[in-house]
């Protein structure tokens, strides 16, 4: 069954149209990455989804429902999370008051402690530093606690943008390691990676976007066998 599905979906910022006629799905407990160069529209497909890029046409499918009109927050509130590539973790508060800004649109808000609690467990490195000022974080701790903070809503679909970039390998291997997890858990996840290889090995299927079009699609492990996407795209 399909969780997500997008069709022939179209996004403009300004005059630029960025994606034209993107369309591709992702059935319930998948991971699915999208991979593509620099500019292909990756993040835009993202943003689009979540309803944070203001010009889109198409189709938009969660679980069954339309929601290419809908408010971002709805999305969440539905259980579609957002990892975004530049993390935002709001200066000035602690990593235990950024993980509480994930609850505000969650239906799950009268379990602050019992998710905290789950969130702490499951980031040994954030439970050290809950009353830490987000912001002072090392580059990887921080991408976690954005991981955290979207988790703390229990999404049942998460869309990672460049989790690892700017990472220290070890970090990187803890941040696979988790979604390998997540993903034996069910939770269904898609992954837009500059890290072709690691992407391709957690995920179920890709699709290859170029200049705002999805131009190929297939099975990871038949994708990392392929020397001409191994040419063309793992060495991004």
């Amino acid at each position: 069954m399909s969780m997500l599905e997008v069709i022939n979906l179209n996004a403009w910022y300004g005059r630029s149209h960025i994606l034209q006629g993107v369309g591709f799905e992702v059935g319930q407990g998948e991971a699915v990455c999208l991979i593509g160069r620099n500019g292909a529209g990756k993040t835009t497909t993202l943003r689009s989804i979540m309803g944070l890029v203001g010009k889109r046409t198409g189709s938009v499918m969660f679980k069954g429902q339309e929601i290419i009109s809908s408010p971002t927050h709805k999305r969440l509130g539905m259980g579609l999370a957002y990892v975004p590539e530049d993390r935002r973790i709001v200066r000035g508060l602690t990593v235990l008051e950024n993980l509480r800004l994930g609850l505000v649109a969650s239906p799950n808000r009268s379990r602050e402690a019992e998710i905290v609690d789950r969130i702490a467990e499951t980031f040994p490195r954030l439970r050290e530093r809950l009353h830490q000022q987000g912001d002072t974080l090392s580059g990887g701790e921080q991408q976690m606690l954005a991981i955290a903070r979207a988790l703390a809503a229990d999404p049942q679909l998460i869309m990672l943008d460049e989790p690892s970039e700017g990472i220290m390998p070890v970090l990187v291997d803890e941040m696979f390691e988790l979604f390998a997890r997540l993903k034996a858990q069910g939770l269904t996840i898609l992954i837009v990676e500059q890290n072709v290889e690691r992407a391709l090995a957690l995920a179920d299927r890709a699709y290859i976007v170029d200049q705002g079009e999805i131009v190929h699609s297939g099975i990871s492990g038949e994708l990392l066998a392929n020397p001409e996407i191994q040419e063309k795209y793992c060495a991004i």
